[in-house]
Parts: C-alpha cells; sequence; structure tokens
C-alpha cells in the first residue's frame, strides 16, 4: 500500500514483520482494540470499525487524531494517523502462531509533521522504535 508513489520525494514505507507466538484471534484482540492498543504501543479510543475517528496519545506530541480506513477482521487493519501517515496491521495464521506485519506509510522528504519535524528525521527515529514496539507486542500477546 505505497499511496505516495506518485511523489518524487516518497521516502520508503516502514515495514516491520513478526512471527508471534500467539494465535490469531489474540493478535486481533490486541491490535485492533483501544485496550489491546494501549497495552503495546499509544492509549488511545481506537474502535475497529470503519470510519471511526479517534485519538492517540503521542505522549510529548500530544493528541493524534486518527481514523480507521480499512477493517478485514482477523486480517486487517489501517487507519489514518495525523495529517499524513497510514499505519496498517496485517495477520496473516501461521502453524505456530501469527505472522504480523506493520506498515508505516505516507512518507515525504518535503513534507513537516503537524508537529514542526521534518518527515526525513522522523522517519528514521520511527523506523528504529517500531522494531521495539512490535517487540514489545510479542511480549504482550505471549
Amino acid at each position: 500500500m505505497d499511496s505516495s508513489s506518485s511523489s518524487s520525494s516518497a521516502l520508503p514505507d516502514i515495514r516491520q514483520e513478526r512471527l508471534l507466538y500467539a494465535p490469531i484471534e489474540k493478535v486481533w484482540e490486541t491490535v485492533s482494540t483501544a485496550q489491546g492498543l494501549g497495552s503495546w504501543f499509544m492509549a488511545g479510543n481506537l474502535e475497529p470499525v470503519e470510519g471511526h475517528e479517534f485519538i492517540l496519545e503521542a505522549g510529548p506530541f500530544g493528541q493524534s487524531p486518527c481514523q480507521v480506513t480499512e477493517i478485514l477482521p482477523l486480517e486487517k487493519l489501517s487507519f489514518r494517523w495525523g495529517r499524513d501517515w497510514t499505519l496498517t496491521f496485517q495477520l496473516n495464521e501461521h502453524p505456530e502462531g501469527t505472522d504480523f506485519t506493520l506498515i508505516h506509510s505516507g512518507w515525504d522528504a518535503d513534507k513537516l509533521t503537524e508537529f514542526g519535524q521534518a518527515h526525513a528525521i522522523v522517519r528514521e527515529r520511527m523506523e528504529q522504535g517500531w522494531v521495539g514496539i512490535v517487540q514489545k507486542l510479542a511480549q504482550v500477546v505471549k
């Protein structure tokens, strides 16, 4: 899902893939509900309903407005995050648990975030940050 492929200043999506040793139903509950998302990512009032508008509590960056854009139960959840980004969680059943893929898209070298930082700088930080966040998800669903 590369929504910015027409822009010459587009930066690559951030992708994190991990095998989670938990049933797909448990992983889905952890990535698609407010309580679940708050246990490994950020507090907020997410509901797994297409079109649902919600807030993520982004710590020092304040509240981030979001909107669910796609929902396929036990398979995929996508939402707009802030002004420019899309976050997608994809799940696939695996004999040992759940294959989990996170895609953070919407990066553009010519844009600034709502809090005035260049996408290129924030993307580097977030790419590193997602490693630890997905690791935390793996611990939560054990």
